[in-house]
């Protein structure tokens, strides 16, 4: 008899098995939903390490809310009633991911968090042509 337990596997694990490419660094997970949570993840480290700034901090919120919100939309367009609604739930994931770009922009990062706020951006920007092709072939 199989240990019930078994079928659940740590999250990292989860990662590393779904990846396109052998390169940790340019990894991106095949599973939709599970690319969407690492960004989310990767994007709430990268707002830890900014600097304290009043402007950070409200632009900040707003980024995370978007970078959540992404995923979290996806979830729901694959629990949608019909192809009306998921249609309308991942505009809503391609609006969230561009809101995401946007806020990214803003944000006034220091020498050291240059490169991860351009990885999180180019991210962001594939996330976007990835929910633009899904609605191209929904049309």
């Amino acid at each position: 008899m199989e240990n019930p337990k078994s079928q659940y596997r740590n999250p990292k694990q989860i990662r590393k098995s779904k990846t396109l490419n052998a390169n940790p660094e340019n990894a991106k997970p095949y599973d939709l939903e599970e690319r969407t949570a690492v960004f989310a993840e990767r994007s709430r480290a990268f707002v830890k390490r900014l600097p304290q700034t009043i402007g950070n901090i409200e632009d900040a919120k707003q980024f995370i809310r978007a970078s959540g919100s992404i995923g979290a939309n996806y979830i729901e367009a694959n629990e949608a009633i019909g192809k009306k609604d998921f249609v309308m739930k991942i505009k809503i994931c391609r609006r969230e991911a561009k809101e995401t770009c946007y806020w990214l922009r803003l944000l006034d990062v220091d020498g050291d968090l240059e490169k991860e706020r351009h990885r999180l951006s180019s991210e962001a920007r594939e996330l976007t042509n990835i929910f633009g092709a899904i609605l191209r072939k929904c049309e």
